[in-house]
């Protein structure tokens, strides 16, 4: 582990942490997120205008001069904090962070569409895929045109342009398609508030954006960074419910007295928070060691990956309990966090994948469990 990566926010993070908190605030009430569930998806327009016009945030990967704000894995962690404690519903995790990641690869123009907010776009590849040989390509015919199906796309119903890998004799590219030419079918999903779609793709002109020689490291970097990043999206799920739980059991009463007084209570919320702080410092190394090109990056984006997804699912779980009643409720929000959290864990690799990684990059051998063990 590196000792010259902060675990606490610099004063820019922690201004950047003040004005998506501020916005959010104003503008991410948790009745408006609940909408989604039933096909309203105006929040994240609603929303994605003012992250991506009025803080400039949907190029804060992209260097300066090729038009973005030029920040780094740190600030982008902060960002999906934030975003991952309402439950936003926007692409900015598949847009800002993944795609952006891929098309800097390349030289094309969409880049600096990207980074003024003028467009949006998305990975073609299912929300689980792990490693790029879970991405699937599309066969390109002798005119050029692209052809496939790809299931469970994160992103593709907000995005305008889609990227998508592409077999040939020479490598694999990175083709981008407009979303206007494919067929996109939206998914029922457990979590509404990052909504999946089943795409087609018939004979779709596409043009590339990333050659064949960069395309597979550019491919490989964008899950990297997606899965380092969500890390920190989960972080802000379980910060949300371990606060708010907090909150609650302060002045919900039971047996003439408040039920937060309540030795098992306090001693499960403790074991929480310890949790929580734990995961904050593995997303916030792991952002840490990218935006460093620190060589235990990828120890740390394992480490982050396989920890912060279960503490989210827990800290969901423990806040629907404690809320007692109340937490089963449509119209009480836990219920968003424990789906968030949830959908999350199995996004761009499980818990039990990315702990398989971890073994290899250390040398840890993966030994076989008996039945009497």
């Amino acid at each position: 582990m590196s000792e010259d990566i902060l675990l606490l926010d610099t004063d820019v993070e922690t201004a950047l942490r003040a004005a998506v908190r501020s916005l959010l605030n104003e503008r991410c009430e948790p009745a408006a997120v609940l909408a989604a569930y039933a096909g309203d998806r105006s929040l994240t327009r609603a929303l994605w205008k003012p992250i991506t016009i009025e803080l400039g945030l949907a190029g804060l990967l992209i260097p300066e001069n090729r038009g973005g704000a030029g920040g780094s894995a740190r600030e982008a962690a902060v960002v999906l904090e934030e975003l991952g404690r309402f439950a936003a519903p926007v692409p900015f995790l598949t847009s800002s962070v993944i795609a952006a990641t891929i098309l800097l690869a390349g030289d094309s123009e969409l880049v600096g569409q990207l980074a003024t907010g003028e467009c949006t776009a998305a990975l073609l590849a299912p929300f689980s895929a792990a490693t790029v040989e879970q991405i699937p390509t599309l066969t390109k015919d002798a005119d050029g045109r692209l052809s496939g199906r790809v299931t469970s796309v994160a992103g593709a119903l907000e995005a305008d342009v889609l990227l998508a890998a592409v077999q040939t004799p020479t490598g694999t590219e990175v083709h981008a398609l407009a979303t206007s030419a494919v067929t996109a079918a939206p998914v029922v999903s457990l979590d509404m508030t990052r909504p999946l779609a089943d795409i087609t793709v018939d004979s779709v002109p596409g043009r590339v954006v990333v050659g064949a020689g960069a395309g597979l490291p550019a491919l490989r970097g964008g899950l990297a960074i997606g899965a380092a990043l969500l890390a920190s999206e989960q972080a802000g799920v379980a910060a949300w419910c371990l606060d708010t739980t907090v909150a609650y059991v302060k002045v919900r009463r039971q047996f003439g007295r408040v039920v937060g007084g309540f030795q098992a209570l306090k001693h499960r919320l403790a074991d929480l928070y310890v949790e929580l702080e734990s995961a904050r410092a593995t997303a916030r190394y792991a952002a840490g060691a990218i935006a460093a090109g620190d060589p235990d990056a990828a120890i740390a984006t394992a480490v982050a990956a396989a920890y912060c997804g279960d503490i989210a699912v827990h800290a969901a779980e423990e806040a629907v309990q404690l809320h007692g009643g109340i937490g089963m409720t449509w119209e009480y929000p836990v219920h968003l966090y424990l789906k968030r959290a949830k959908a999350d864990q199995i996004g761009l690799g499980s818990p039990a994948y990315h702990r398989s990684v971890l073994a290899g990059l250390i040398d840890l051998p993966l030994g076989r469990r008996s039945d009497d063990q």
